[in-house]
């Protein structure tokens, strides 16, 4: 055999990085377009190149992420596995990338699993999914099916690859968090996992089945067709500039395309099955998770306090200039404009964790990531996405550093935050005590437990 190729134990050909088996590209599913994916137990076979990346419209996230260097095309349900021997029965570390439920794939360098599973002794699959139209138009949530016959698949091979398929966590980030709690509530999945870390999951993005019924309607006329089975034999490009249509206009841009509560797959009551639920979670976002978002929108920096307090005004109606005086208190460097995002932020990331939390009863440790980074002038603070390549171990990828800085703390924030998520799938224990105790705060200096912080920001969303 190559010395740079390494092999499974039953029979697929990856490669050998330094110690870590590399198997790219594996098909995992097959599926017609907008039908349900089976999972696929194929001929071992060479597994050296990604698969394509699933059809998509790039957006910011790809930008700042770098991006797949991989075609799109609709053939595209593959997996990854970084595995440090093939003989072990190591735990086994599932990642569902974000996105918004329209962009990303599992190739992109910045979800590398080389680095933990040679550092952690874990194995790490990285997963692809539908995405957009193609894998969440209606209820069928095709998309999610997906990310469950990859599981399936992974629950059925992974031994061969050096992982138990008794002890899987599944983790992500954004939409790929959000994809972790319905997987949670998902009765199809209960088998196949076994704790969960929901990385800034963008829970309001699981929407109504009158939601899904509205973004039909909306794909319908963007297509330019009468009928939802008519777009199946469109072709794909008219399909995405239809996906574009909807994603500019002026709906609901954030649930146009994304999971269904009480759909084909994921229950009405999924928040209620997740906090009733016993398996061990993790779950955290970031201080300034909307930074990403807004640092560059002339519309949000033009932004005075009289236009601040016109957009608190939507979501707090009298008790808005309160509101505004609330996060001034505790972010007197904000401009307005970032006094705008920091509501935000809580609104749509922190507050859905916070409340999920105080409602689990099985074990559950909730973090608070707040290491701001240099790059931009600072403008970004801890903003979205900034922690992934913390957990990943992954500061050396290049074009990191243009992310996150390259100050040296970084690396010892790195190595906290890697082994605690590692730690946490090996044993359901990250080394934190469970969060009816406090929240681990991450920053440079450090990961330490305090008091839940800023209580009197978080109310503010109560009942809104």
């Amino acid at each position: 055999m190559d010395p740079r190729e390494a092999r499974s134990a039953n029979g697929w050909i990856g490669i050998d990085r330094d110690g870590v088996s590399v198997f790219k590209g594996i098909r995992y599913g097959e599926a017609d377009r907008f039908r349900p994916s089976e999972p696929n137990d194929g001929t071992p076979a060479r597994a050296d190149t990604y698969l394509a990346q699933c059809a998509q419209v790039p957006g910011l996230m790809e930008q700042f992420l770098g991006g797949s260097s991989q075609p799109m095309g609709e053939d595209c349900l593959g997996l990854n596995i970084f595995t440090p021997d093939v003989d072990a029965c190591l735990p086994v570390m599932v990642w569902v990338h974000g996105g918004a439920f329209v962009n990303g794939s599992g190739s992109v360098p910045w979800y590398d699993g080389t680095a933990l599973a040679r550092r952690r002794e874990v194995v790490v699959v990285t997963i692809n999914y539908r995405l957009g139209l193609l894998g969440f138009t209606g209820t069928d949530d095709l998309g999610i099916g997906d990310q469950i016959s990859a599981l399936t698949w992974i629950r059925d091979n992974i031994s061969a690859f050096g992982g138990d398929p008794g002890s899987v966590t599944v983790f992500g980030e954004s939409a790929g968090g959000a994809s972790v709690i319905a997987l949670l509530a998902t009765p199809a999945a209960t088998n196949l996992i076994h704790r969960g870390i929901a990385m800034s999951p963008s829970m309001p993005q699981l929407r109504s089945a009158t939601r899904a019924a509205e973004a039909i309607d909306e794909v319908i006329a963007a297509a330019g067709v009468d009928h939802p089975d008519a777009l199946a034999t469109l072709p794909l490009d008219q399909l995405l500039a239809a996906q574009a249509v909807v994603l500019s206009g002026s709906g609901d841009s954030l649930t146009a395309f994304s999971p269904t509560l009480g759909g084909a797959i994921v229950p009405a009551d999924a928040l209620d099955r997740v906090a009733a639920d016993p398996r061990p979670l993790m779950i955290g976002t970031t201080r300034d998770e909307m930074h990403l978002f807004t640092a560059f929108d002339p519309a949000v920096n033009s932004l005075d306090l009289d236009g601040a307090l016109a957009r608190y005004r939507r979501w707090f109606d009298d008790d808005a200039e309160e509101a505004l005086d609330r996060y001034r208190l505790r972010r007197p460097d904000h401009t307005p404009g970032q006094l705008v995002s920091a509501a935000q932020t809580d609104q749509i990331f922190r507050h859905p964790a916070r409340r999920l939390v105080e409602r689990r009863v099985g074990r559950t440790h909730l973090w608070w990531f707040t290491f701001p980074t240099p790059a931009f002038d600072g403008v970004l603070g801890a903003c979205h996405a900034l922690d992934i390549p913390f957990a990943f171990d992954n500061l050396h990828r290049p074009g990191v550093e243009i992310f996150t800085g390259d100050g040296p703390e970084r690396q010892s924030l790195a190595d906290r935050f890697s082994a605690a998520i590692t730690g946490f799938a090996k044993d359901g224990d990250p080394g934190w005590d469970d969060t009816r105790s406090g929240t681990v705060v991450l920053d440079g200096d450090g990961a330490q437990t305090v008091e839940h912080p800023e209580p009197e920001l978080l109310e503010l969303w109560d009942g809104r």
